[in-house]
Parts: C-alpha cells; sequence; structure tokens
C-alpha cells in the first residue's frame, strides 16, 4: 500500500466529566497536503460527528479545518478541545496562550491546567416566534413544556444554534425527534441544529443540562457540543438573568446511549453585556485509527 494514503486519526473523547464520557472526536495532524475531498472522505470513513484536520498556518499558531461526515463546518468546539488536548500530551505547545485559524477567522485558545479554552464571540439573538409550533412539534414538545417568559431563540456566537428552555428532566427526556422536521427547520433558519436543555437541576455544581440534534450535519443527537454550550450560557446571562460568569453545562446524559459531557462557560463581561466567552473542557486520548484514502 502507497504509505501516503493511509492517514493516522487520533479519536480523542472531549469534554469528558470526571475522567468519563464525553464526545469522541477525530484529529488528523499534518493536514497540509489533503484536499477538501480527501478530508471529506476520511471525515465520512472515521464516521464521527466531526474530525478536525490540523495544518500550518500563517496568522495563527495552528489552523483548523472542521468537517462532518456529510460537509464542512465553521468551527467545532469538541475538535477544537479534542486537538489542543492532543497537542498539549505530545508537548507541541509552548506557551498557554494560543490561537487557531479557521474559514470564519482566527480564535482564541487558552490552556489551563488540563483543560482547553476556544473562544467564541458575543452572541447575536433572533427571534423564531413564527416557527414555534413547527420547533415543537419537531421535537414531540407541548408548549406547557416550555418555561414560562423563556422564549425559543436562534443564538449565535460563531455557529448559529436553536436555543429550547424546557421545564425540567423529564421534559428532556421524553423528546421525540423527527429529524426530517428538525431538518427543514435547520434549513430555513441556517442552523447547526437544536440545543435543548432544563437548569431544572438537582445538582449544585451544575447549571443545566441539554441535548443537541443536527440532522441538517450528519448528527442525529451528540453528546458534547462546545459550540453550543456557549450560546446557551449567554442565554442563561442575558435571558434568564442568571448572574455569573461561569457556567458548567452537562449533555449526554438522556442520550440513547448516555455518554455525559461537562462544558465549562466563561463569559467576558464588561458592563453587563457579554463582549466574549470561552467555552472548554478536557479531552482524553482513547485510540487511533487508520483510514486508507482512494
Amino acid at each position: 500500500m502507497d504509505k501516503s494514503k493511509l492517514i493516522i486519526v487520533q479519536i480523542l473523547n472531549a469534554f469528558a466529566e470526571n475522567n468519563k464520557g464525553g464526545n469522541p472526536a477525530g484529529v488528523v495532524l499534518g493536514a497540509d497536503n489533503l484536499s477538501h475531498e480527501y478530508k471529506l472522505e476520511i471525515a465520512k470513513k472515521v464516521g464521527l460527528s466531526e474530525t478536525a484536520f490540523v495544518s500550518q498556518s500563517q496568522t495563527a499558531d495552528f489552523k483548523l479545518d472542521f468537517y462532518t461526515p456529510t460537509k464542512q463546518i465553521a468551527h467545532c468546539g469538541h475538535a477544537t478541545i479534542a486537538t489542543f488536548s492532543y497537542l498539549k500530551q505530545l508537548g507541541r505547545l509552548t506557551t498557554n496562550d494560543l490561537s487557531k485559524e479557521t474559514i470564519d477567522g482566527n480564535r482564541k485558545i487558552k490552556i489551563i491546567d488540563e483543560l482547553a479554552f476556544m473562544e467564541q464571540m458575543a452572541p447575536k439573538y433572533s427571534n423564531v416566534k413564527d416557527k414555534e409550533i413547527h420547533i415543537l412539534e419537531s421535537l414531540g414538545l407541548t408548549k406547557n413544556q416550555i418555561i414560562d417568559k423563556a422564549p425559543i431563540q436562534v443564538v449565535n456566537t460563531g455557529n448559529s444554534f436553536l436555543i429550547v428552555p424546557v421545564k425540567s428532566s423529564e421534559d428532556l427526556a421524553s423528546i421525540k425527534p423527527n429529524y426530517d422536521q428538525i431538518n427543514k427547520v435547520s434549513e430555513e433558519l441556517d442552523l447547526i441544529g437544536y440545543y435543548v436543555f432544563t437548569n431544572d437541576m438537582t445538582s449544585e455544581k451544575l447549571d443545566a443540562t441539554s441535548r443537541m440534534f443536527a440532522p441538517r450535519y450528519g448528527i442525529l443527537e451528540e453528546s458534547g457540543t462546545g459550540m453550543a454550550a456557549g450560546p446557551l450560557a449567554c442565554y442563561l446571562y442575558d435571558i434568564l438573568k442568571v448572574n455569573k460568569k461561569r457556567f458548567q453545562i452537562q449533555q449526554g446524559k438522556f442520550m440513547e446511549k448516555p455518554s455525559q459531557s461537562l462544558i465549562i462557560v466563561d463569559l467576558n463581561i464588561e458592563h453587563h453585556q457579554i463582549k466574549s466567552l470561552m467555552a472548554g473542557g478536557k479531552g482524553i486520548l482513547k485510540n487511533q485509527l487508520e483510514i486508507e484514502i482512494s
């Protein structure tokens, strides 16, 4: 076999909670000579929700390209955390203040102990009241399961997610997603996906637990989504008026095959306004794959 066609993919679980669970992502180092078509082929063969391809950058410490099994996306939280956790384990990081280049511009990365954090932008909110009935139908939910005076909104901190607030963990567990309907709404609103949450928590350490559905990107349900947890933290602060700067968000608990993740979000607030945020967690190396590209 031509060795140039054999690609090594590291698999890391990002946002691991107590060193367990987390969301697996693929990481490919030295991807400078891989074309868009090859990256898409590799991501499809890896079969995870996202794979990160790491190249040299002229404007940042590293260039990262993110691919789902079906298309390229601008940002991916858990694949970013997986990448920088792995680079730290390899001893490839010379500072704790870093940056990544993406197709949507550069973002800051910060390493704190064993945790990696990535920058997201100030939130932008969009009203979707005219689609509320279709949104609820796509989740098998009713209006009385939505938190009172808490609107369903699109929140964008780099990617757009639909934030859906439900009253209880029982409501979150009861969701029966209609993926065709979710996909249709996601196309109409140009979403990565839905992020459904409840802040009705028994643990004082957690601020919310959530579920993420993104069939438009080939992801039925995901166990840890940093680019969605950022918008949720902003929603908790701006819309639900939870007055704090650090949020701890759980995800993956109510999946068919549970894989609990913990995503930490730190808000940069000036004069009561969110200027930016950092979302992060821990990545644990699990195994590696060898992918042959055609």
